[in-house]
Parts: C-alpha cells; structure tokens; sequence
C-alpha cells in the first residue's frame, strides 16, 4: 500500500467466521505494527477505511463479501432527528468530564459489567486493568480521552465514550454503559455529545467505524444524516 509517497507495509489475517453476518467469512487487512504511526497518518488512513483497536489499525479485507463499510459524519451538517432530541432531553441531567487515557478501577468495573451484559461469555468477557487499557488507548496516539457522563459530578459513572482527537476529525473508539441505565440510551447520547464535541474544536468529521447494512447492532448509525460511507475507493454522502 502506498502512502504519503511511501509504502506502508500491510498484512493480513486468516479467514474466520464473521462476527455480524451470520454464515458470512472474515478476513482483516492491517498496518504492520513496525510501521510509524502518529495522529496525523492515523487521520488519514482513517479517510482510507482503517480503524483501530488499540494500537493495531486495521480494515476488512473479506474474500467474497463487502458489506462493511465505514461511516461518518460531516458534524457541520448534522440535524438531529426527534429520537436524538429526545435522548438529549431524557438525559440533560448528565455531566460529562474529559479524563487522561488511564484506566481507573471505576471505569474498570464499568466495562466488566458492560461485556457480561452484552456479549456475556465472549473472549473479550472479565478483561483486567492492562487488558482495558490495551484496547482503548495506542501509545502512538497521544490525543485520546476519556469522556466520562454521571447524574452529578461525584455520582457513579454511568458511561464512558473513548475517543481520538486527529487533525480535524475525531473517532468515535468505543463506548460503554452501565447496564441498569440502558434506557437511557447513552450510547446513542455519547454520539451526540462528540458530534458537539468535534464541531466546539472546528474538526470536519466524527468517524463512527463499520457500518453493516444488514447487522441490528449497527443500524443506529445509518441514523445520523447526513453520513457519508466510503465504499472502498471514495465517500459517498447518504442524506
């Protein structure tokens, strides 16, 4: 792969079964890890379909199948429909806080009880401090935070959003929530609140990660309009 006038070195895993389409093989291409990183060159293999997860950047690389897609949005042109009005309502009691990129025990135990609710049994089930910390963050990405939401600034953490701020653009990483306040839909509230995020510090876009079409766990994404998903040669704006 050619980049910025240079080759970037790509691998590329096994084949395994996918984890969203039922009956459906995946494969993943990814930058070898001895290659330089840095938030500037992450931005821009972002605009390229890469992700990461934590220090690994990565995109889909299916033999026979492209109905990932990666999607985000241009934050300057985003209307918010009634459901996002009423999330931000239902929720206008929380308070968030920009923490460091540390793993604390609290947020720990938050993430502990988010994987036993949602994918209880998994490999990614009862992860320890280090674990955590591995996933979220990447040593060569020194702008991630933390942003913690709570009913009062010294209440229990009711969610957590990770995310990297690039060079015009954040991305949106991962988001968990406490289980006992799922009907609060805080993970729809953390998108809202880093589209604000991003337009406050002037970034054009907030990156969301792979959108599938047919996968019910992804579909709130394609909720947020204008997006744009990038269908592996350009973006392509969906209104």
């Amino acid at each position: 792969m050619t980049h910025g006038g240079s080759q970037v070195p790509l691998l590329r895993t096994g084949c395994h079964e996918c984890a969203y389409v039922s009956g459906r093989t995946a494969r993943l291409e990814f930058i070898a890890p001895s290659t330089p990183l840095g938030e500037r060159r992450y931005r821009l293999l972002l605009e390229q379909g890469f992700r990461r997860s934590g220090p690994y950047v990565y995109r889909p690389a299916c033999p026979a199948c492209s109905a990932c897609q990666s999607l985000r949005l241009p934050v300057a042109r985003f209307r918010p429909r009634r459901r996002h009005r009423r999330c931000q309502r239902d929720n206008a009691d929380l308070h968030v806080t920009p923490r460091r990129p540390v793993v604390t025990a609290e947020q720990l135990s938050l993430y502990q009880r988010y994987l036993e609710h949602r994918h209880p049994g998994s490999s990614m089930a009862d992860p320890d401090s280090e674990e955590a910390q591995g996933f979220f963050t990447a040593p060569w990405c020194a702008t991630t935070v933390f942003y913690e939401f709570r009913a009062t600034p010294e209440g229990p953490l009711l969610a957590l959003a990770v995310t990297d701020i690039l060079p015009g653009a954040l991305s949106a990483v991962y988001t968990l929530y406490a289980p006992e306040a799922e009907r609060r839909g805080l993970g729809n509230l953390a998108v809202l609140w880093q589209i604000s995020e991003a337009r406050r510090l002037g970034a054009r876009h907030l990156y969301l990660g792979y959108w599938i079409p047919d996968a019910p766990a992804m579909a709130y994404k394609a909720g947020y309009r204008p997006h744009e998903v990038y269908d592996g040669r350009t973006w392509r704006e969906v209104e």
